[in-house]
């Protein structure tokens, strides 16, 4: 126990909390910026089983940020370096690594025996489709965003509101860190902050992170947060996130990469399932379909 005998000296860990750090079980969307500094803070903790997805390879223009990697890691996995990686720090850890994309159509299996998700990801559809998910299951959700010098880390679901009760909508404009840039300092401390809230919600700590919502502005200096324990669910229902292969038959599909000269209406009860490549001009799409009828809209981003 020589390991983690500085955490164990803490007022509300000691050897049972210690205990149920090694016992519980999380899957981590994400190995990217904000997993550099989560992950190994996660693993030097003793979290026991750690089941990690990240589609992606290493690239050069990660380095700044993803500290996890090195120039010899170029071209290959993200989650499979990761893993190999963290296993060095704590071989006590099991990781579990696929190099596989996380999917509203997968998101079952993957979270079918965990205690707890972190969405590492910063891509709003799989936030959505992770706290719908989470909302459903009850399982807890621990979810962070960044760019440019700014970012966000909350508690979802578990007993808490979830994200659609802090953000029914997405904003005009969004920026991902190819467009806007992002600084990698920014993303260790969003990312420090959201492994504590992991471990918080591990150990039963009071007050508890679920419910919690902590903004960062490290251009201006400023870090804000608020309560949301009783924020309300939204009345009308945003639109839901599906996978490709969850569309059927019965649905009226409208891809939005090849715009249409005339869009089409739904019969009545129809659902409209709206496609684009990030998903986000589907959602500013489904909002118009929401404001004229009543049909149910959902959306896909095939490149989430």
């Amino acid at each position: 126990m020589s390991r983690y005998a500085r955490q164990i000296c803490l007022a509300g860990v000691g050897p049972e909390g210690q205990a149920r750090l090694g016992a519980a079980r999380v899957l981590v969307v994400g190995a990217g910026g904000l997993g550099a500094t989560l992950l190994p803070q996660l693993v030097g903790a003793g979290v026991g089983f750690i089941r990690l997805l990240d589609p992606d390879l290493v690239e050069e223009s990660n380095l700044h940020r993803q500290t996890l990697f090195r120039m010899s890691d170029l071209g290959q996995p993200k989650a499979q370096i990761a893993a190999d990686t963290l296993t060095g720090l704590n071989p006590d850890v099991t990781l579990e690594a696929h190099v596989a994309r996380l999917t509203p159509a997968n998101l079952p299996h993957w979270s079918r025996d965990v205690d707890l998700i972190v969405d590492a990801a910063d891509s709003f559809a799989t936030s959505y489709a992770l706290s719908d998910h989470c909302h459903q299951s009850g399982q807890p959700l621990i979810s962070a965003s960044v760019t440019g010098r700014q970012g966000y880390v909350g508690g979802f679901c578990g007993g808490a509101p979830s994200l659609r009760a802090v953000f029914p909508d997405l904003p005009d404009v969004m920026g991902s860190c190819s467009e806007t840039g992002v600084m990698g300092p920014v993303v260790a401390n969003i990312s420090a902050l959201q492994a504590q809230m992991v471990l918080a919600v591990l150990l039963g700590q009071d007050p508890s992170p679920l419910g919690q919502f902590l903004s960062v502005d490290l251009m201006g200096w400023r870090v804000n947060g608020f309560r949301f324990d009783s924020a309300p669910e939204p009345s009308r229902a945003s639109p839901a996130v599906l996978a490709l292969e969850q569309i059927t038959p019965d649905d009226l599909v409208i891809d939005l990469r090849d715009t249409p000269d005339v869009v089409p209406t739904p019969a009545p009860g129809q659902r409209v399932v709206l496609v684009c490549a990030s998903g986000l001009r589907a959602w500013r799409a489904a909002r118009g379909f929401a404001e004229t009828s009543e049909a149910h809209v959902a959306i896909v981003g095939v490149g989430t």
